[in-house]
């Protein structure tokens, strides 16, 4: 059989995270409206509507905490890139909406670990 390289698994583990956020955040009542938008130069990994609220979510799963954790890796760029994309999105549909930023965390490929953190940034402006 052959091996997969490691960009393969880390691409099917990424896809695999954001299917339990996504299912995870439907079982808390949040709507998916879209996945993996992106735009050039940043992309949200899922669009939720939590009732009259869009909500734009980073999901992360990091394994192992070498390199710091999930959390740590959403760095102030990495949001800045989110925030960026969400406003395209929301340009997109012609009019505003209120938002928030939230992240799902995992450390494996199971809701036992996962971290759901809202509010988790927010736009400077």
């Amino acid at each position: 059989m052959p091996k997969l390289s490691r960009s393969r698994n880390h691409n099917t583990d990424g896809k695999a995270a954001e299917q339990i956020a996504a299912e995870f955040l439907q079982d808390q009542g949040l709507v998916l409206v879209a996945r993996n938008f992106r735009v050039r130069g940043g992309e949200v990994d899922l669009i939720c509507r939590d009732g009259p609220t869009l909500v734009f979510v980073e999901v992360r799963l990091r394994r192992h905490d070498g390199y710091g954790g999930a959390l740590e890796s959403i760095t102030y760029r990495k949001q800045q890139k989110v925030i960026m994309a969400a406003r395209h999105y929301l340009v997109r549909l012609g009019r505003d909406y209120p938002c928030r930023f939230d992240c799902v965390l995992l450390s494996d490929l199971s809701w036992r670990t996962l971290e759901w953190i809202r509010d988790a940034f927010a736009p400077e402006d």
